[in-house]
């Protein structure tokens, strides 16, 4: 099993959108069952939390339900939990190396970083007010995130 966590500041905003927006995606091509996908903050600002209005109403467009979804913070131990930590820009990554430490079985990543916009940072619909570009910008990780994952051998992709 593939364990994602997508990480952001607060785990209101961009971080729900590509942990639902991914969980969908895997639904997509039969492959839940190789995936646990999650999200968290850095910070305890959110925490409790629900997901912004602005991601709730772009998932909803898109037939996809984040109901029940609550801010929860990352801790240490989501380290060894996790395969992956992705976070949306580099303030993300510092704060997650910050709480887990060095990052010494090369897990945490942005997420553009799986893309030929390595190093760009996902939009901030908290700054921009903007949730289609951030949509954009998560999508096209995604679809990063996936190819990564099969070139890798770690997704058995249904022939």
């Amino acid at each position: 099993m593939i364990k994602i966590l997508f990480v952001c500041h607060g785990n209101i905003c961009r971080s729900p959108m590509a942990e639902f927006l991914f969980k969908n995606y895997v639904q997509q091509r039969g492959a839940q069952s190789q995936f646990y996908i999650a999200s968290a903050a850095t910070s305890s600002e959110e925490i409790g939390n629900p997901v912004h209005h602005g991601t709730r109403e772009k998932l909803k467009q898109l037939g996809i339900d984040c109901s029940g979804k609550r801010a929860v913070r990352l801790t240490g131990a989501d380290y060894e939990k996790y395969d992956y930590l992705i976070g949306m820009d580099d303030w993300n990554v510092r704060n997650i190396l910050r709480i887990v430490g060095t990052d010494s079985q090369a897990k945490v990543w942005k997420l553009l970083d799986f893309t030929e916009r390595a190093g760009a940072e996902i939009a901030d619909p908290w700054y921009t007010g903007d949730f289609e570009a951030t949509y954009r910008d998560i999508m096209e990780g995604l679809d990063g995130l996936w190819k990564h994952l099969s070139e890798s051998g770690e997704l058995k992709e249904n022939r």
